[in-house]
């Protein structure tokens, strides 16, 4: 396994906890985290590999990737692997991190969106409410 250039650890941004990751979803992009290219903020290890790293099958981390993408802190990307017979087969998925400041901000802009959409609704709803209502 390749470790990372930067040493025996990784930084991990406050903010990142503002997002309400389940205990899965940051178990996983803390590893995405610890073997991303500082240059690129790309990785690409294997599924299994990242299974391996916390304790988790395949399939669940398949899940909480997905749903690391729904919340925009990664994007990802099929990769192709030349055989040595030359044919082409699928590789791992190329992993892209993006800045957890934006993740956060387009969170919070969700997040007041969604509440001026509510807050619209609940003054419909009233003034329906006082139209149908009998003087």
């Amino acid at each position: 396994m390749k470790y990372s250039s930067h040493g025996n650890f990784f930084s991990l941004p406050n903010e990142i906890f503002l997002l309400g990751l389940s205990h899965g979803e940051l178990a996983v992009y803390c590893y995405l985290r610890r073997c991303e290219n500082q240059k690129t903020h790309q990785c690409w290890p294997s599924i299994q590999t990242i299974g391996g790293a916390v304790g988790m099958s395949e399939n669940t981390v398949r899940k909480y990737i997905r749903q690391l993408e729904e919340r925009g802190l990664i994007l990802t990307e099929p990769t192709e692997v030349v055989t040595k017979s030359h044919g082409k087969r699928n590789g791992n998925l190329r992993f892209t991190l993006r800045p957890v400041q934006e993740v956060v901000e387009d969170f919070y802009s969700r997040q007041l969106k969604d509440l001026e959409l509510s807050t619209e609704w609940q003054r419909i709803a009233k003034l329906l409410q006082e139209r149908e209502s009998p003087a």
